[in-house]
Parts: structure tokens; sequence; C-alpha cells
């Protein structure tokens, strides 16, 4: 196919070209991989400025994205590939086949740098969702911080920098100029721009920024940071947020209250016309956050992994749902496995998992489907197939809440997307909705801040 490329995307991959290191924001849709490729195969086959090129990126994408993207555009013809999954005899073939690029999957980048045995000879290396390298405690950052002075080129691709606040970006923007522009250490970052926010003494639990921290951190980043949201440079459909309340009974709820309140509850289940009583606890904050979060969608599981039922609220609720649909395909978004299984029972649903999963969806042969946000993340085209995306349960991530909306709201939707959360009134998931849009606040300010000026 002959690429005709949009204004935005030449000016995108013009940046790649004329900046050694580049932070590409761009939102689903805007055709990050095809931008990036176009650079590469300039930089590579006219240019002759890089002859190695390493792209690190989510497993789904790593294994067919970049692939398809490569085959598909006539201009990109020359570019020979190779893919660095699955066994490690595979993984050691792959490396030693003679390709342009080469593309792995995140979770093997501390395999390939410090126990395959391969010198590390990738004259530029491309970041895909550049927010999965946030944790500046991780393997896959150590590793790939180690190797970085080795590489003359970085481009980080992504549409989610900052999806937990501007903590986030000291590490996405370490691995990129190691330090030049955000520090070179996360606590002079956080003297620099923070200030302590919760606390226990001298145990500090959160920082906030200081009121002056937004501006001067982009400031700091805009010299190699552009972003472009899919709104401004796509005809994108309507999109519709709704929140369907549910509400516990007053048994339901004081068992959640007594929860919040103690760390511990105790839950009755009947087994053969015997009742029996078991303790749950949660052992800090966290821990009860998520325990919180099973109540309101209606269960909770014990240290053991076992799940306890006590209601049905968002699952009537569901059902509602899935009726007011009147036949049009709706997808489910889960969290728990608890929830997954009660789906599954109430309903004829399928899960989106393989590759034939997405066809069928797409080819509108399931009339209702269930995905978990995890999976659902990155390299996922839904929007064929339905507009309909329900949240059962909710989640504190961002970036996963975003990518997950995206895999409808994109281009190529012909309908409306709404998109329900089922919402249990006074619990937990009122203070995530909350948090998710608080987050969002902040990652539009920076998209904005960094935002290419582009004349159509």
């Amino acid at each position: 196919m002959k690429y005709a490329p949009h204004k935005y995307q030449e000016v995108a991959t013009d940046f790649i070209i004329n900046k050694p290191i580049s932070a590409i924001l761009l939102e689903c849709g805007l055709g990050k991989s095809i931008i990036t490729l176009t650079a590469i195969n300039d930089l590579m086959l006219d240019s002759f400025d890089v002859s190695k090129v390493l792209i690190i990126a989510p497993l789904r994408v790593a294994k067919t994205t970049w692939k398809d993207e490569i085959k598909k555009w006539e201009h990109l013809n020359l570019l020979e590939y190779s893919i660095i999954v699955g066994s490690k005899k595979e993984r050691e073939q792959a490396l030693n086949k003679k390709a342009h690029i080469y593309i792995i999957n995140r979770e093997n980048i501390d395999w390939l740098i410090t126990k395959s045995g391969y010198k590390f000879d990738f004259d530029m290396l491309v970041i895909d969702e550049l927010s999965s390298f946030k944790n500046g405690q991780s393997k896959r950052f150590k590793s790939l911080l180690k190797v970085r002075p080795k590489i003359k080129r970085v481009v980080g691709l992504t549409g989610t920098p900052s999806s937990n606040g501007l903590m986030d970006l000291w590490a996405e923007f370490k691995i990129l100029d190691m330090g030049e522009r955000l520090e070179k250490y996360i606590t002079h970052y956080r003297n620099k721009y923070f200030l302590p926010d919760k606390r226990n003494g001298m145990q500090i639990f959160s920082y906030k920024p200081m009121i002056d921290s937004e501006e001067r951190i982009y400031d700091k980043i805009s010299d190699i940071t552009i972003s472009m949201k899919a709104k401004d440079h796509l005809k994108m459909p309507e999109l519709v947020i709704n929140e369907v309340k549910v509400s516990m009974d007053n048994n339901e709820r004081a068992i959640y209250e007594e929860l919040k309140k103690k760390f511990v509850v105790e839950v009755a289940e009947s087994v053969k016309n015997r009742t029996y009583t078991t303790e749950i606890d949660a052992v800090n904050a966290a821990v009860l956050s998520g325990k919180l979060l099973q109540l309101a969608s209606g269960n909770i599981y014990d240290e053991d992994r076992k799940s306890y039922h006590i209601h049905d609220r968002k699952l009537d609720a569901l059902e509602d749902l899935i009726e007011g649909a009147n036949g049009k395909p709706v997808l489910v978004a889960y969290w728990y496995g608890s929830d997954k299984e009660r789906i599954m029972k109430r309903f004829s649903v399928r899960e989106i998992k393989t590759e034939q999963d997405i066809r069928d969806w797409n080819d509108g042969k399931i009339p209702v489907a269930i995905i978990h946000p995890a999976s659902a993340g990155h390299g996922l085209n839904l929007q064929i197939g339905g507009a309909t995306l329900i949240w059962f349960s909710l989640i504190w991530s961002l970036e996963l809440y975003q990518q997950t909306n995206a895999r409808l709201y994109r281009q190529g939707q012909k309908d409306t997307v709404v998109i329900h959360h089922i919402i249990c009134s006074g619990t937990i998931d009122e203070d995530v909705m909350k948090a998710l849009q608080r987050k969002e606040k902040i990652q539009d300010a920076l998209m904005n801040a960094v935002k290419a000026q582009i004349k159509e």
C-alpha cells in the first residue's frame, strides 16, 4: 500500500529525524508505528545515520503490530526485521538473524542485556509505550540504563506519559536523556519539584507537586517532546461517558464499612444448609483498597484466594445495560477473576483473548464480550465490532483505563461510542473515578504544554 501521510504524521516523522532524542506523545489511532518506521527508513536507508535498530514493545505489539506495519507499506519494503520473542532458543536465533530492525517485548530486555551474552550494538532505540519504564527500580529500567550510553538515537512513544502523575516522568525521561533535563537522581527531581504530602512523623508516604512544578517540568522537556491528540487531527466519533449507580443494602453496607474501618471483617458462607464464617483481613492500606473494590463489585477474596459472594448489584445493572443495548454488541471490562466467573455464569459471553476472538468480534459474531484491561491495553483494534464499553470493575491505572477505552474510541469507529461505568454508591468506586479524572487532568496539561502546532 502506498503511504500518503497526514500533515501531523510528517511533522512527527521529521521531529524524530531531526532530534537524536525524542519523546512522541501520540494518542491511540494517530499511527505512531508508521510515523516511526518512516523515520527509521530515512535514517537507515537514505541518510545512513543508523545501522541497527531495537524496538521494545508490549508482547502482542512486538509479535504482530510492527511486523504488520512494515509489510503493509510500500516504501518500507527494503526494511528487514527480526522478532525476539518465544523460547530462549528462538530468541537467540532471532538475535543472530541479519536485519535492520530487531523487535523485542519489554519482559525480555533484562535477558537481552544481562543474560543472553549478546554484544549490545544497537545504535537506535525505540520504546513503544515509554510509560512502561516509569518505575526506576524495575529490572527492565536498570538493565536498559546500563546500555543507554551506547545508543545515539532514542525515541520514546506513548499516549499516557504521566498516568499516575508527574512523578512518573522522571524515569521515562532518564531513559531518554540520562537525566539531563529532569535530574540524574529521583531524589533530586523530587526535592526540586515536589513537597511532602501524606506522612507519619518523619516517614513520608506521598509527595505533591509544588505550585509551579508543572510549568517548570514541561519547560525542561519541551525541546525533545511533542504531543498530538486524536481529536485535533482525526475525525473522531462522538463519545458519551455515563455513570450507572448501584447501592448495597444495609447488611452489605455493614460488611463494607466494617472492613473499611477495622481492616477486618467476618463473612458468612452457606454449605449444605450449614453456615460458616470466615475472617478476612487487610494487612495494609493497599490491600484494603483492593478488597474494598472487590466488595463494591460483589465478591471478596480471603488470603487463600477463595472468593466469597456478597451481592449482585453490579450484575443486575449489567443485565439492564446489555438489554438496553438492544442487540448491539457490548464489551465488558473486568478486573478480578471472581467478577469474570460471575459474569460468565450469568450471561452468555466470550472473552477476547486470541486473534480469532478479535476477528469474530469485529465480524459481529460476539454479542457480549469480556476483556481484561491488562490484556487490552495495546495493539488491539476492536472498533469495527461495536461501540459500547461497560466498566464492571473500576481500576486505578489511568494508562490501562485510557488504552482500554481506545480499543473502541479510535479512528475507524463509525458509531457514537458509549462508555458506561457501574459505580457502587458510597464506596471506593467513587474515589477511583475521581482519581482517574484528576490524573487525566494532569496528563492533559502535559500534552497541551508540548502540543505540536501544525498548520494543515
